[in-house]
């Protein structure tokens, strides 16, 4: 393998602990290695061995090729999620789908939300953090605290999640909307 190789085994290795929200010490423990063996491998100064990598996938709950980007997938990465292979996030909402954007680790969470025409979130809602959107396509109707805000393409907006908020597309096209949020989705009810 060539160092090159070293470095991308090692964002991949990191990204899917960071996807499964571990620790380098809880993984460490998990697959039996030192969390010293196991940071060297996550940044590339150290080749992942054979004897290393059977623990660590079943630590991680992977095939081990998944640590050697085998299987003709894109794998995860650090930086970049490629189309291909963007994860679908669970919405309790009908007519609203929401694409995870960004990739794990990420101080920010950026999701493509679609919006089918009369679709609507389950009611208000409130979480910690902060959010903002850019509509890409389609019409948007944004309820923050109590007001109406009517969204074209074009428009954005940013607020407080901590008051309440919903939104809904009146339109008769699909709505797009790039939004970023500063919670996790796993951390907060997401219509």
């Amino acid at each position: 393998m060539t160092p090159d190789a070293d470095v991308l085994i090692g964002r991949r290795l990191r990204a899917l602990r960071l996807e499964r929200d571990l620790s380098l010490m809880e993984l460490a423990s998990r697959a039996g290695i030192s969390v010293s063996a196991l940071s060297q491998i996550e940044r590339g100064i150290s080749s992942l061995k054979i004897k290393v990598m059977w623990p660590l996938a079943a630590a991680l709950n992977v095939e081990p090729g998944a640590l050697l980007g085998e299987g003709g997938q894109t794998q995860s990465d650090l930086y970049c999620v490629s189309s291909r292979t963007r994860k679908r996030l669970p919405v309790h909402a009908d007519g609203i789908e929401k694409w995870l954007l960004s990739p794990p680790g990420a101080a920010l969470t950026g999701i493509l939300v679609s919006v089918v025409p009369g679709g609507t979130t389950a009611g208000s809602y409130t979480h910690t953090g902060h959010e903002f959107g850019y509509v890409l396509s389609g019409q948007l109707e944004l309820t923050i605290d109590g007001v109406s805000y009517q969204c074209g393409p074009g428009d954005s907006f940013a607020f407080r999640s901590t008051l309440d908020h919903a939104f809904s597309n009146p339109g008769q096209e699909p709505a797009q909307i790039v939004w970023v949020n500063t919670t996790k989705p796993g951390e907060s009810r997401d219509g």
